[in-house]
């Protein structure tokens, strides 16, 4: 009676295994799709300047487009943002700390702007791109940085750049 219940055992856990691998697999399916996700820098302006703090607020669009089939959500956007080529600083858009049903959800053929602020402190860069930003004297930006989208099987980490 030893060995049938050993045997049981080896078939069971081999079962896990080829279930959890399917699960993997199947997951996988999802990527090349989540990868065709296309992101645009469209918009950055000036919103306030605190000139007790020395920071100035931007509001930052990306337009997002799902040129794929499937329905997916954007977890994150973590960027570099440029202006007239001198890199302005860091920003950061995410829905972390959102559950998966309450994110955006970008259907097929979807477009659709997300808005992210970014602050611009006096004391991270010289004065003079302080100013000119200020000013709004600043004629191009660019952004470059990492999206990642998700379905509920997936995820997948996208490096972009983009300018306007």
């Amino acid at each position: 009676m030893g060995l049938q219940n050993k045997k049981t055992v080896y078939a069971a856990v081999v079962g896990v295994l080829a279930l959890m691998g399917g699960i993997v697999y199947y997951a996988s399916l999802d990527n090349a799709e989540l990868d065709q996700v296309e992101i645009r820098l469209t918009n950055v302006e000036l919103m306030d300047v605190s000139t007790v703090n020395n920071q100035a607020k931007f509001e930052v669009t990306f337009l997002i487009k799902n040129p794929s089939d499937k329905t997916l959500t954007v977890a994150l956007i973590d960027y570099q943002l440029y202006g007239d080529g001198v890199l302005l600083g860091s920003g950061l858009y995410s829905t972390a700390d959102i559950a998966l049903p309450g994110r955006a959800l970008f259907y097929s053929g979807a477009e659709i702007p997300l808005k992210n602020t970014f602050v611009l402190s006096k004391s991270e860069l010289n004065s003079e791109s302080y100013e000119k930003a200020i000013n709004e004297k600043i004629t191009s930006f660019s952004a470059d940085g990492k999206i990642v989208t998700q379905t509920s099987w997936s995820e997948v980490e996208k490096d972009f750049k983009t300018g306007y």
